[in-house]
């Protein structure tokens, strides 16, 4: 099944009066439940695809279909609306709320976007907790546990609504190789047991080697490239 389609995208932003084309004319296709990687140099517009994609930053120009949404067509509150619903964010700086505990950043967005009942929201934070290995650190705050486990609060934050996309910016930027390995392997089993797929920016050669669909994205074109399984075959 596919779950976004980009046709002939294009995002131009104005620099002063000077125009930008920070994407052009991209096409794309990424299928649910996959592992997909967007790779390039810093300012080649990986980000912006991942913005554009999260319904963050709407584009400039072309179609872009998203859980079978064209998303470039819908207005500020209908694209928060559909991004609280259907798509998870996970970050490099963690992103964590510092007065929260570890439970109540996990609930966060489920308060925010879904009006689910508290003993509901309760029993969806425990699966959570429980399916990355935190069952134990609720009652803790961001401050009292480790980079690893911050990611892993990131990645059950990302999940709790039952998102169908997550998007990740970098997110082991800020670990250590054994410890992003782990968050590799996490998110690789958080795909096979909820079938989310997961969409990445960056530049970690660990995730890359793990990724089933590659894009490299320079000066704003995207083009796919083989991941390192099929390069092996």
């Amino acid at each position: 099944m596919t779950l976004v389609t980009a046709k002939d995208l294009k995002k131009t932003y104005e620099v002063g009066d000077i125009p930008v084309d920070a994407i052009r004319g991209a096409n794309f296709t990424i299928q649910s439940a996959s592992f997909v990687s967007f790779v390039g140099p810093s300012g080649s517009g990986k980000s912006t695809l991942l913005n554009m994609i999260g319904c963050l930053d709407p584009p400039s120009g072309g179609t872009l279909t998203v859980i079978g949404q064209d998303v470039s067509k819908l207005s500020k509150k209908e694209s928060a609306k559909f991004r609280g619903t259907h798509i998870g964010f996970i970050f490099q700086d963690f992103n964590l709320i510092p007065v929260l505990t570890v439970s109540e950043n996990i609930e966060y967005p489920l308060q925010m976007v879904q009006s689910w009942p508290a003993e509901e929201r309760k029993k969806r934070v425990d699966k959570m907790l429980t399916a990355v290995g935190m069952q134990d650190q609720g009652h803790k705050y961001p401050r009292q546990i480790s980079g690893g486990q911050k990611q892993r609060v990131a990645i059950a934050r990302a999940l709790v609504t039952q998102a169908k996309l997550v998007l990740a910016d970098e997110p082991t930027a800020n670990l250590d190789r054994d410890t992003a390995m782990r968050i590799i392997i996490l998110m690789k089993k958080m795909r096979d047991e909820f079938g989310t797929t997961f969409v990445f920016s960056t530049h970690d050669p660990k995730i890359v080697g793990n990724a089933e669909t590659v894009f490299n994205v320079e000066d704003g074109i995207v083009f796919e490239s083989k991941a390192e399984g099929e390069r092996d075959a």
